[in-house]
């Protein structure tokens, strides 16, 4: 792939829209306290809701993949139309949520997930072609944004809350908005790469085949399973830990900063990547991660101090892992399939996230979360077995 010379505008404005476009992925439970005061819907409803989005996201990417739509169209018109979709779909859950109708909510919400496929993916996707070199620098920057999207909504409920009259409702009025903002972004200030590989012109079974049969591929899409199996599971649960020392405003910030903190461990994880490579940047914060699952049992009633460290540092290095994973995949692909390679990987891990949210959540009523939590390291542990031949540099 040959190197592009990338104006200074592009990576801001792709990290700025990825920021606004993903804010609608936590938009329900940033409300799920409101929607439960308000309409009785018990805890795990969130899992259902969020398991929603994932499927939708599965269903979009696999659909984006097996017709290469980002690489036979351009991909900043999928963006587009994908952002615009997610706006109306935002508001078609707040119309939901506002009259209680929980099934049309978890449509509207699945809906959002497709739409979701058009954007993160596509983002990244659109990134890979300015930045062939340096990848995992550059998504380090773009995953990070999705990271601060995705923790978005809690920090304007927080405000909200905080705000005496301002509704709950505001959190998926403002999501709306910043989506359209989002692939207006993209459209306007992004140029398409003039030197870019030639889009496909049909079904890239071969490539998409690689997934399995190249190793360095296999390698690195397995690595980014385990760390998919733990970082929903992990967003999910957060509000259910910090609820056991906060509630209300003070719940809604603590989430927003925790979840938020993951922007650090992409951005810093990318910087770091250009002089370690992906592969050691991404074990080790699978690792690290890991080891914050298996410490709960202590940290959960250790001091304030002890505590809010400890997710702190789990939600550093849960995200931070991630755009390394992807970075090591767009890398090894076929040129022409980067986007769909990316995307069917997306969905399956996607797939394994909504796996571990429900089966984490729906035991959450039954086990203590100091018994729970060391479960979820299952997944970074298969994760850093499948990353060995990329760590120990035999591929």
């Amino acid at each position: 792939m040959t190197q592009l010379s990338a104006p200074r505008r592009v990576l801001p404005a792709l990290v700025l829209a990825q920021f606004l476009g993903t804010s609608p992925w936590f938009a329900v439970n940033a409300v799920m306290p409101d929607l439960q005061a308000d309409l009785g819907w018990p805890a795990e409803a969130v899992g259902t809701l969020t398991s929603a989005v994932q499927l939708g996201f599965i269903a979009g990417t696999l659909l984006f993949a097996l017709l290469a739509l980002s690489d036979r169209l351009p991909a900043r018109r999928v963006f587009l139309a994908c952002a615009l979709a997610s706006a109306l779909s935002s508001l078609g859950a707040w119309w939901a949520a506002e009259g209680g109708h929980f099934q049309a909510l978890v449509a509207w919400r699945a809906l959002t997930g497709f739409c979701l496929a058009g954007i993160y993916p596509v983002g990244m996707k659109i990134a890979a072609q300015w930045f062939p070199r340096g990848l995992g620098s550059a998504l380090g920057w773009l995953v990070g944004a999705l990271v601060l999207g995705s923790a978005l909504p809690h920090g304007l409920r927080a405000l909200s809350a905080t705000w005496a009259g301002v509704p709950w409702a505001a959190v998926f009025h403002a999501v709306a908005v910043a989506s359209v903002l989002s692939g207006v972004l993209v459209m306007r200030v992004v140029p398409e790469p003039h030197h870019a590989p030639a889009r496909a012109v049909g079904l890239q079974w071969r490539a998409l085949g690689s997934v399995w049969t190249d190793r360095r591929v296999r390698a690195s899409v397995m690595g980014y399973f385990g760390h998919m199996w733990e970082l929903y599971t992990m967003w999910v649960l957060l509000p259910f830990v910090l609820a056991t020392r906060l509630d209300g405003p003070a719940l809604s910030w603590a989430a927003f900063a925790i979840l938020g903190a993951g922007a650090l461990g992409c951005a810093a994880g990318g910087r770091w990547a250009l002089r370690a490579g992906s592969a050691r940047v991404a074990g080790v914060q699978l690792g690290l991660s890991g080891l914050c699952c298996l410490a709960a049992p202590w940290l959960l009633v250790a001091t304030d101090a002890w505590f809010y460290g400890w997710l702190l540092l789990w939600g550093i290095t849960v995200a931070g892992d991630s755009p390394q994973f992807s970075a090591l995949t767009a890398s090894n692909a076929p040129p022409q399939a980067v986007g769909s390679v990316l995307t069917l990987t997306n969905s399956i891990g996607f797939g394994l996230s909504i796996v571990s949210i429900q089966l984490f959540v729906s035991a959450l009523p039954h086990v203590a979360l100091a018994t729970l939590l060391p479960w979820v390291a299952l997944g970074p542990a298969l994760g850093l077995l499948a990353l060995r031949p990329l760590l120990a540099g035999r591929t």
